[in-house]
């Protein structure tokens, strides 16, 4: 007698359909099965978990995201160079002068300045240009399926069921990151759930198509977060040589006397504010690099996303987008990151080259990186694959 196992491999193979997908989909089915009673438990109606999930499909690709998270895997100073350049500090300026009467408001009810609100903005959708084009329930679907953090995002899922339950999205725009982050601040639904507010006045809770919703929410989220209006995020320091920096932590905060009598001082040679609130000394890259004094606001920033690289990016930006300079002491590298206009640059020479990488987006994807390594390669650099000032400066070159 022919095994059951060995018959439906030869139907699968009948149908082109590989073993492994087959497979995916089957566990996949499974879990939504038991997932329907677990939703009901939370506030979704069998009617709303039927018509949301019926046509769902896993995508597995999802899952190699979960280690992947760009603020914990790209050095620092290729992450703040794309994401603090003068197109983004320029852009926050013209949503600064767009939205004024807005973040007006929005300041005066929640306490939180209208360039930290924009920064926000500008580090998390690029002002809305850049939403994320997943499916939230195919991603948080497959999440809660496969993979670590399972328990994590099934409460994602099943809170986004909420959402649309609750009338606040249309199903067809609520698209975002792999995670399940979504609209103009990139909320998880969960904090959504706690912290979004109708700002507008139309009795939904809008982040997709309510660019005043979005910002109300992430000044509330940033109130909520322990934010002071009366603070400053933190500022740039220069330390004194032979300083013991091993009490060196976001955490370890002490008063700004303290750090005074060390012999630290502002990145431009001035003293500390006198009385100003503690702090703790924050070295991202090390001794060698930029070193900042940050108090309770930055820590409100951090919990944004969880990665002070994040929370920095955000930071900069909002002192870029009130006038301030570029950080004073370089990045501890021979090779700095580049601008997204630089990064397109690279692009276009990579396609001028011969390679099928897709648009100049400014977004370095595998074929970029699989491309620049076979140049890098030819040109004598080192393989890697890391879209640099000298991989851009030695194509510049071989292009003349």
């Amino acid at each position: 007698m022919t095994s059951r196992p060995l018959l439906l491999a030869a139907a699968l193979a009948a149908l082109s359909l590989p073993l492994s997908a087959a497979a995916d989909e089957a566990a996949f089915a499974s879990c939504l099965a038991k997932l329907r009673g677990e939703a009901a438990a939370k506030g979704v109606r069998g009617d709303t978990f039927d018509a949301h999930t019926a046509a769902l499909a896993p995508d597995m690709a999802v899952i190699g995201f979960l280690d992947a998270q760009p603020e914990f895997v790209t050095p620092i100073w290729d992450y703040l160079a794309a994401l603090v350049d003068e197109e983004r500090v320029a852009d926050g300026r013209a949503m600064l002068t767009q939205w004024k009467e807005v973040l007006a408001e929005v300041e005066r009810r929640y306490g939180v300045d209208a360039e930290t609100v924009v920064a926000v903005w500008g580090v998390e959708s690029n002002y809305g240009r850049n939403f994320g084009s997943r499916p939230l329930l195919t991603s948080l679907s497959t999440l809660s399926c496969f993979g670590r953090r399972q328990a994590f995002f099934r409460g994602e899922f099943f809170t986004t069921l909420k959402i649309l339950q609750e009338g606040h999205v249309a199903p067809e725009r609520l698209t975002g990151s792999w995670a399940g982050a979504f609209g103009h601040t990139q909320f998880m639904p969960s904090t959504f759930m706690r912290l979004a507010v109708d700002f507008d006045g139309d009795g939904r809770r809008d982040l997709i198509d309510s660019v005043p919703d979005a910002l109300a929410s992430t000044a509330n989220f940033l109130k909520r977060a322990g934010w002071r209006s009366d603070l400053p995020w933190g500022f740039e320091v220069r330390l004194p040589r032979g300083m013991d920096t091993s009490d060196a932590g976001r955490r370890d905060k002490q008063p700004m006397a303290d750090w005074a009598a060390r012999g630290v001082r502002r990145a431009d040679g001035s003293a500390l504010p006198a009385g100003g609130a503690p702090a703790g000394l924050m070295l991202p890259a090390g001794r060698e690099g930029p070193a900042f004094l940050v108090t309770r606001n930055f820590d409100a920033l951090y919990s944004y996303n969880a990665a002070e690289s994040y929370g920095l990016a955000i930071a900069h930006l909002s002192d870029r987008l009130r006038g301030g300079a570029p950080f004073v002491v370089a990045w501890p590298t021979d090779d700095p990151g580049l601008s997204r206009a630089e990064r397109r640059e690279l692009q276009q020479l990579l396609i001028a080259r011969g390679h099928d990488i897709g648009e100049a987006d400014g977004m370095i994807g595998a074929r970029t990186r699989e491309a620049l390594q076979r140049e890098q390669a030819a040109l004598g650099l080192p393989a890697d694959g890391r879209a640099g000032q000298r991989a851009l400066q030695a194509l510049r070159a071989a292009g003349r």
